[in-house]
C-alpha cells in the first residue's frame, strides 16, 4: 500500500465517521458493526 492509498483511506474512513456522527448520532457505524460482527461470525464458521 502506498502512502497516498493510506492517506485517502484514512481521509475516507475520517470523512464517514466524522459524517456519521453529525448527521446520524453514531447510528449507522453502530449498525455496521453489528453487521461486520456477524460477517466476521459467518466466515468463520466455513473456515
Amino acid at each position: 500500500m502506498t502512502d497516498r492509498v493510506a492517506l485517502f483511506l484514512g481521509l475516507a474512513i475520517l470523512a464517514f465517521l466524522v459524517l456519521d456522527l453529525g448527521v446520524m448520532g453514531w447510528g449507522f457505524s453502530a449498525f455496521l458493526a453489528r453487521r461486520f460482527a456477524d460477517l466476521v461470525q459467518w466466515v468463520a464458521f466455513w473456515r
